[in-house]
C-alpha cells in the first residue's frame, strides 16, 4: 500500500540562563499548515504535539544552548508549515532561540527565527505560544491558513489599558511618565506627570500596569529597590546573552565604589578634590598591565582593578582638554556633535523673548581673521554652540536650592581656514530681577599663562558651558532624541504590524532590547533620585527640560540630511547621493554619518521595492495604516496636530520613515552613547554640574580665586561622589555587551527565506565595509585636523562594521549596534 504519511524532521534550540535546567519533555511542539486550510478551524491544517527530547548541548558565546530533535508524522496533503505552537508545562520560563523543520525527502528547510521567553501555559493563558515562519507576507498576500492566526495574534498583544501587569504578561499598552517620582518620601520626591497635557508634553512609554500611588493616584507605585525583573512582554526582556553583560559591566563599574579610600567619597570633609593629582589616582596609569607580573606588581595590579582605565581624553597628553581646540572640536566629533548650528543672525536673539545677546562686535572680531563679523555670517564660518533660552526658565529653580550653581550659556566659534574651529566668546546669563530680564556676563579667550587670571576665568567660563551640554547630551541628544522617541514606535510595532509583516522583520533587530533598557532607566537614571538627577546640574527638573524640548521634536527632522539643513551645517545638493553636501568637509560626525545614511537608505529603499512594487501597495497596507496611525497619534499623541508628519500614501514616505527610525536607533544612538567614557571619563572636562558662579572682581569670592585659582576650579567641580558617580555611569554606557550585540547590517542567521532580500543586506554589509575603511583613511589624513585634534581621539564612533569593532577594548568607542540597547 502507498504511504500516506510522511515526517517532517525538526530542531529546536534553546538558550540556557541562570543554570536552570531545559525544558525537555515538559514542552510540545505542534504545526499549522501554511497551505492547507482545515475547513472546521479555518486556520491551516494543525499536527499532532511533539515533545522536545534529545537535546544536545554546547556553549554559543559562552552561553549554554540545547538543539533538542524532533519528529512529526503528518499526513501526506499537510502541506508546507507556516506556524508553530509551543506548549510549555516546565516550571520556570526558557528562551527559545529557532527552530527549523525539513520535509522527508526535501532539501528545503522552514525556519523560525523565535529570540523570545516562552512561559509556563498556566501563565500564559493556558494558550499555546504562536511564532510564524521566516516567510513574509503583507496582510492582503496572506495564505489563507494564516489569515486567522495573523488577526487573533495582534488582537493577544493589544490590552485594554487598564489592570496590572505579569512579567508573563504578552500585552502592549500606552502609558504616560507616571513612574519618575516617589510622593511615599514627601513632597520633595514628586515629580510631573509627562505627557498627555500641554505644560509637559511627552512621547508615551510601555504601560507595565503597576499599582496607583497612595499619594498621588496620577502616579505609578515605585519599587523599593531597582530590580533587573520589570514587567515588560517576553519578546522585550534581555536575553540570556544580554544579561550578563549588562551585570558584568554595572558590576565592574560599581566595584570602584569598594575599593581602598572609598570611604572618604562619602565624607562631607572630603567633598571636593584636593588637587587634580588625587583626582588622576582614580584612574589606571597607561601603561598598568604591561610590565612582567612580580610579587610587588601583582600586588598594585589587585589594587588596580579597584580603578577605572585610563580614559582616552587622557592618555596622550593629560591637559588636552584645558585646550580651546579640544573644547571646540568635541562639538563636531566629542560625544554631542549633534547641538553646533551655523550662526544666521548676529547678536543671537531669545527666540522666546526677543531679547538681543550682549555679546558685542568689538569683542569677536580681533579673534575672527580679518573679518567682520557681518562677513563672517555671510561666508558661514560663525557657529553657536546655544544652550539659553531652554534652560533660562529653569535656573531660578536650580539655582534655589544652592547645591549647583548654574547659568544659560551661548558659545560662539569661527571656523578657521583648515577648518577647525576656535570659540571666540561665552556669553553666560542668568535670570534678572524685573520679569523677563537677563543679567550676562561675557568671557573671551586670552592666551593661557601660568598665573595669568583671566585664562582662568575663560577656563571656569568653559566648564559651565561644557556642564551644559553634558546635561543637553544625557537628558536630550542621548535619553530624549533615542530611547524616547523611539519607544512608542515598538509599542505600535508590536500592536499593528504582524510578526509576518516585511516591515515588522525588517525593524525587529532595531528594536531589541530597548523597551528593557528603557523601563530600567526609568528606576535608577531618570527618575527621582536617580543617577542623572545627581551628576546633572539641572537636578529634579531635569525631565521637565527633557520636555521642554520634546516640544521642538520633529520626526521628519531625525534623520541626518535634515537635521544638518536645518541647523545650517549642510546645504541642499541634488547631486550629492543624501541630497545633502557639508558647509565644510571635516565635520566627523556628518561627514561619516551621511555615507552611512546613505548605505541604510539604499537597503531599505531595496527592500521595500521588494515587497512593495507601487505607492498603491503602501495606501492599501491595512496593518501598515494603522501602524502609522497609532504613533502620530496615540504615541506621539502630544503631537498629533503637528502638520509635518509623512502621509504614509507612497512607497517614498515608507523608505524615508524606516531609514530615519534605524537610523534613530542604530547610528544616532551609537554617535551619543559609544565616545562617552572617552571624552566624559574624566569629569573635568565634562563636569556634569558646577557648584560656584564666576567670581566678580571686587568681592571676597574673587580674592578666594585670586590666592588659588585651581583649588578654586577644583572646589566648582562636582564633588567625589557625582564625579565617580558620572564616571561609573559613561564607562558603563560605552561599554558593548560583547557576548550580544550585533552591528549594523549584521542580523541572526537565518531570519528570512527570501533570497533577494538576502542578496540585497550583503550588498549593504559590503557598502558598510567599504565606508569603514574609508573613516580609517579619513582618520589618517593629516589635513583632516577636527579627524583627531589635540587629544589625539581618532574618530571611529560611527566605524560600522563589527569585525573591526570586535578588536578594538570595549570603550574604544568603535562600531553601530543594531538597537538602543544601553
Amino acid at each position: 500500500m502507498p504511504n500516506k504519511h510522511q515526517v517532517i524532521d525538526g530542531k529546536v534550540v534553546v538558550l540556557m540562563s541562570h543554570g536552570q535546567a531545559g525544558p525537555g519533555k515538559s514542552a510540545s511542539i505542534q504545526l499549522y499548515s501554511a497551505t492547507e486550510l482545515d475547513t472546521r478551524t479555518g486556520r491551516g491544517r494543525l499536527t499532532l504535539k511533539a515533545s522536545l527530547k534529545n537535546g544536545e548541548s554546547k556553549k554559543v558565546k559562552g552561553i549554554k544552548a540545547i538543539a533538542y530533535r524532533v519528529k512529526i508524522r503528518v499526513d501526506m496533503e499537510f502541506g508546507i508549515p507556516g506556524a508553530m505552537a509551543i506548549t510549555s508545562k516546565h516550571e520556570n520560563k526558557f528562551f527559545l532561540k529557532s527552530a527549523s523543520f525539513q520535509a522527508q525527502g526535501t532539501q528545503s528547510f522552514i525556519c523560525f527565527d523565535c529570540n523570545s521567553w516562552v512561559y509556563p501555559v498556566e501563565r500564559s493563558d493556558d494558550a499555546p505560544r504562536i511564532f510564524f515562519s521566516n516567510t513574509s507576507y503583507l496582510p492582503s498576500q496572506t495564505p489563507e491558513a494564516l489569515e486567522d492566526l495573523r488577526r487573533g495574534e495582534l488582537c493577544c498583544l493589544r490590552g485594554n489599558g487598564t489592570g496590572e501587569r505579569v512579567e508573563s504578561d504578552r500585552i502592549y499598552d500606552y502609558d504616560y511618565y507616571n513612574d519618575l517620582g516617589n510622593p511615599s518620601k514627601g513632597e520633595g520626591h514628586t515629580r510631573p506627570v509627562l505627557g498627555g497635557n500641554a505644560s509637559c508634553p511627552y512621547p508615551r512609554r510601555l504601560r507595565t500596569g503597576r499599582p496607583r500611588s497612595q499619594e498621588d493616584p496620577s502616579c505609578e507605585s515605585r519599587p523599593v529597590m531597582p530590580s533587573l525583573n520589570v514587567c515588560v512582554p517576553p519578546d522585550e526582556q534581555l536575553n540570556p546573552r544580554k544579561l550578563p553583560g549588562l551585570l558584568s559591566n554595572s558590576i565592574q563599574s560599581l566595584v570602584h565604589f569598594l575599593g581602598p579610600g572609598a570611604t572618604s567619597l562619602f565624607r562631607d570633609d572630603y567633598d571636593a578634590f584636593d588637587s587634580f593629582d588625587h583626582i588622576w589616582g582614580l584612574f589606571c596609569s597607561k601603561d598598568d598591565g604591561r610590565s612582567v607580573p612580580n610579587k610587588k606588581t601583582r600586588h598594585r595590579k589587585s589594587q588596580e582593578l579597584l580603578k577605572f582605565p585610563l580614559p582616552q581624553i587622557a592618555a596622550e597628553d593629560k591637559w588636552a582638554w584645558k585646550s580651546d581646540a579640544e573644547f571646540a572640536r568635541q562639538m563636531l566629533a566629542g560625544t554631542n556633535p549633534t547641538r553646533i548650528q551655523c550662526l544666521q543672525e548676529f547678536p543671537p536673539v531669545s527666540k522666546s523673548t526677543g531679547a538681543l545677546s550682549s555679546i558685542e562686535e568689538y569683542q569677536i572680531e580681533p579673534s575672527l581673521e580679518g573679518l567682520t563679523v557681518y562677513q563672517a555670517i555671510h561666508r558661514k564660518r560663525m557657529f553657536i554652540l546655544d544652550h539659553h533660552d531652554y534652560l533660562m526658565p529653569f535656573l531660578g529653580r536650580i539655582n534655589k536650592r544652592g547645591v549647583v550653581r548654574a547659568y544659560a550659556s551661548r558659545t560662539l566659534l569661527f571656523l578657521r581656514d583648515d577648518s577647525t574651529m576656535k570659540p571666540v566668546a561665552i556669553e553666560l546669563s542668568l535670570p534678572g530681577a524685573a520679569h523677563g530680564s537677563e543679567f550676562n556676563r561675557v568671557f573671551r579667550p586670552v592666551p593661557a599663562s601660568r598665573g595669568d587670571s583671566e585664562a582662568a576665568l575663560w577656563q571656569l567660563a568653559k566648564a559651565h558651558v561644557t556642564s551644559n551640554d553634558s546635561a543637553y547630551h544625557h537628558l536630550v541628544s542621548h535619553w530624549l532624541h533615542t530611547h524616547a522617541v523611539v519607544e512608542p514606535f515598538i509599542i505600535a510595532t508590536r500592536r499593528q504590524l504582524s510578526k509576518m509583516h516585511p516591515i515588522h522583520r525588517l525593524l525587529d533587530p532595531h528594536f531589541e532590547d530597548t523597551i528593557h533598557i528603557n523601563a530600567l532607566a526609568r528606576q535608577v537614571l531618570v527618575s527621582d533620585g536617580g543617577i542623572l538627577e545627581t551628576t546633572l546640574f539641572t537636578k529634579k527638573v531635569s525631565m521637565e527640560v527633557s520636555s521642554m524640548l520634546y516640544r521642538d521634536w520633529r520626526f521628519d527632522e531625525q534623520g541626518l540630511p535634515s537635521d544638518l539643513l536645518k541647523r545650517g551645517m549642510g546645504l541642499k545638493d541634488p547631486n550629492s547621493p543624501a541630497g545633502v553636501k557639508l558647509l565644510f568637509e571635516d565635520y566627523p560626525y556628518a561627514a561619516d554619518g551621511l555615507e552611512i545614511w546613505t548605505a541604510l537608505k539604499t537597503w531599505v529603499a531595496e527592500y521595500c521595492t521588494i515587497f512593495y512594487r507601487g505607492d498603491s501597495l503602501v495606501g492599501s497596507d491595512e496593518e501598515l495604516q494603522a501602524w502609522w496611525w497609532e504613533i502620530r497619534n496615540v504615541g506621539h499623541g502630544d503631537k498629533k496636530e503637528e502638520t509635518w508628519w509623512y502621509q504614509m500614501t507612497t512607497l517614498s514616505d515608507l523608505v524615508e520613515t524606516i531609514t530615519t527610525l534605524i537610523w534613530t536607533t542604530s547610528a544616532l544612538h551609537a554617535s551619543v552613547v559609544s565616545g562617552q567614557f572617552a571624552y566624559a571619563g574624566f569629569p573635568p572636562s565634562r563636569p556634569g554640574l558646577c557648584r560656584r558662579f564666576i567670581p566678580k572682581e571686587g568681592t571676597f569670592e574673587f580674592a578666594k580665586f585670586l590666592q588659588d585659582t585651581e583649588r578654586y576650579y577644583l572646589e566648582m567641580l562636582p564633588g567625589r561622589v557625582e564625579m565617580t558617580l558620572m564616571i561609573s555611569l559613561t564607562e558603563t554606557l560605552s561599554r558593548h555587551t560583547s557576548n550580544e550585540v550585533l552591528y549594523l547590517g549584521q542580523r541572526w542567521s537565518d531570519w528570512t527565506d527570501n533570497q533577494e532580500v538576502i542578496e540585497k543586506i550583503d550588498n549593504f554589509n559590503w557598502n558598510l565595509r567599504h565606508i569603514g575603511e574609508r573613516i580609517l583613511e579619513r582618520n589618517k589624513n593629516p589635513n583632516l585636523k577636527n579627524r583627531s585634534g589635540p587629544a589625539k581621539i581618532p574618530y571611529e564612533i560611527l566605524l560600522p562594521i563589527a569585525e573591526t569593532a570586535e578588536r578594538a577594548p570595549p570603550n574604544a568607542g568603535r562600531g553601530i549596534p543594531n538597537s538602543i540597547s544601553i
